[in-house]
């Protein structure tokens, strides 16, 4: 009788051990990134925006406008709620914005209105005047300090024709100002605290292929660079900084401006202290996309993470895993761009060119 007792006790023991590792809790908090594709508002600004204009090549009216932000609304109020159901993301970047008047229409849907989203924006010096921007749940993310950092790219930077990538076009066309430089966006960093853990944020939309990705790639690389420099500048304040660089950054993550200008690694094994870990590019590898560009799919809205986001610790927020948010009503259904992202037209007001990217930061509840 007692060894049974005492088996009984062993198996005991160990159903309880057992059901406490199983009941650790987690706090959980989506970060996102989305291209919003030509957010603009129907009223004349100082931009080049006279064709999303009730009277412009799109006739962009009141109706379409207010649509738009619906559409919007409801992706962002849903990304991320597979393994977060209670919270939409706590931190959303965005790109092809217009003006901070478009964000304040846009966090006041009903369906982020609750959400309670701060605003971060800067104007851009980009000729199109299309800027990004950073929403955060005040409730969840305290900015503390953020800064618009200019991306300084000149013609005579561009490399040499490529005859095959010459006509490709984008909605993204960079101009070029009297001094020769190229007018792009600027990269946004926010530092601020995250259910009280200090976090970086850089939201960028790096120049875009028109004209051929050879011939431009020289701007992405230096957009690349840029981007390594503010997080090096980072470091040397806090060595133990936790950095997340997120974007569309019309290039993909073999690319050179991604590979060397920021040193992403496609796996966590490679990432070395200051280094950064991009889990877009194992994505990539496997056959995901975010946009389409003749038949052919790429990733380039990337979510990236500092190498103090992957330690193995959870007692502080570190990286759990990405993901791209693709629900079919965002897909195209039929014709020639049957699969594509369903973006607007003429003849329907759709969501975005790009599908929305996002990573999942966890902590352990003690």
């Amino acid at each position: 009788m007692r060894i049974k007792k005492l088996i009984a006790l062993f198996f005991a023991f160990f159903a309880i051990t057992g059901a406490s590792a199983q009941a650790k809790k987690y706090n959980i908090h989506t970060v996102a990134f989305y291209n919003f594709e030509n957010l603009f508002d129907t009223i004349n600004g100082p931009n080049n925006d006279e064709e999303w204009l009730p009277k412009g090549i799109q006739n962009w009216t009141s109706a379409k406008y207010k649509q738009k932000l619906h559409n919007l609304s409801r992706v962002l109020s849903e990304i991320g709620t597979g393994e977060n159901p209670n919270n939409s993301p706590t931190l959303i970047g965005g790109c092809e914005i217009e003006n901070r008047g478009v964000l304040e229409d846009l966090v006041k849907e009903p369906l982020l209105i609750n959400k309670d989203y701060g605003i971060i924006h800067f104007d851009s010096p980009d000729k199109r005047g299309i800027d990004v921007a950073l929403l955060y749940q005040k409730k969840h993310f305290k900015p503390t300090s953020y800064k618009n950092i200019p991306l300084l790219i000149y013609r005579s930077q561009e490399g040499k024709d490529d005859k095959k990538d010459k006509d490709e076009t984008t909605d993204d066309k960079a101009e070029t100002g009297k001094d020769d430089r190229v007018y792009t966006r600027d990269q946004l960093l926010v530092t601020g605290f995250l259910d009280g853990e200090e976090v970086n944020i850089i939201v960028n939309h790096w120049p875009s292929r028109s004209g051929g990705e050879k011939k431009s790639a020289p701007f992405r690389e230096a957009a690349g660079r840029l981007n390594r420099t503010i997080m090096d500048s980072i470091y040397k304040i806090n060595p133990n900084a936790k950095i997340i660089t997120m974007g569309d950054l019309n290039d993909g993550s073999y690319n050179k401006s991604v590979k060397e200008g920021i040193g992403a690694k496609r796996k966590k094994e490679e990432v070395k202290p200051f280094g950064v870990y991009n889990p877009f590019e194992e994505m990539f590898y496997k056959g995901n996309a975010t946009l389409f560009y003749r038949d052919a799919g790429d990733i380039f809205d990337q979510i990236m993470v500092s190498e103090t986001l992957i330690q193995k610790d959870f007692s502080s927020f570190r990286y759990w895993k990405a993901g791209i948010y693709n629900k079919p009503y965002m897909i195209t259904k039929s014709g020639q761009y049957k699969g594509y992202p369903l973006r607007h037209s003429l003849n329907e007001v759709g969501y975005s060119d790009h599908f929305p990217v996002y990573i999942y930061l966890i902590k352990e509840v003690k």
